[in-house]
């Protein structure tokens, strides 16, 4: 059972941003310290967070709840309504994989980073050398 009512839940999930989270602000200004210059929320498939057009690249930056991050302490489905968040989750999954065929199709290298790893340098790094290779 949910500890807060719907109206105190509903205000929660109204908070949560889909541009310019923490997570997808790290990732622009490691990638602006490295030189990478990019443009934001491009009229493609999936919408990506960031696009590198000298490359030909998308970059998603997944929130693990949202997205479903396997393994990730923040990918529980909650346990109240469980039948309508697996829905959703579920066909977040498969609209995110369609989208990314689609860009596939228009030749772009897909790139995704989640929420929990936007503070590793290291996977950072990894992002930064598999765009520019």
């Amino acid at each position: 059972m949910d500890h807060l009512n719907q109206e105190k839940r509903s205000w929660n999930m109204s908070r949560i941003k889909s541009k310019d989270t923490s997570p997808e602000i790290l990732v622009r200004k490691y990638l602006y310290s490295k030189g990478m210059r990019y443009r934001l929320y491009k009229r493609l498939p999936g919408k990506p967070d960031i696009t590198i057009e000298k490359y030909k690249t998308v970059i998603f930056i997944h929130g693990c709840f949202w997205h479903h991050h396997k393994g990730c302490k923040r990918s529980n489905i909650p346990k109240s309504n469980t039948e309508y968040w697996e829905n959703k989750i579920q066909n977040n999954i498969m609209r995110d994989e369609r989208n990314q065929e689609k860009l596939i199709e228009l030749g772009y290298k897909v790139l995704t980073i989640w929420e929990c790893e936007c503070k590793n340098i290291e996977i950072l790094e990894n992002l930064f050398n598999s765009i520019s290779t």
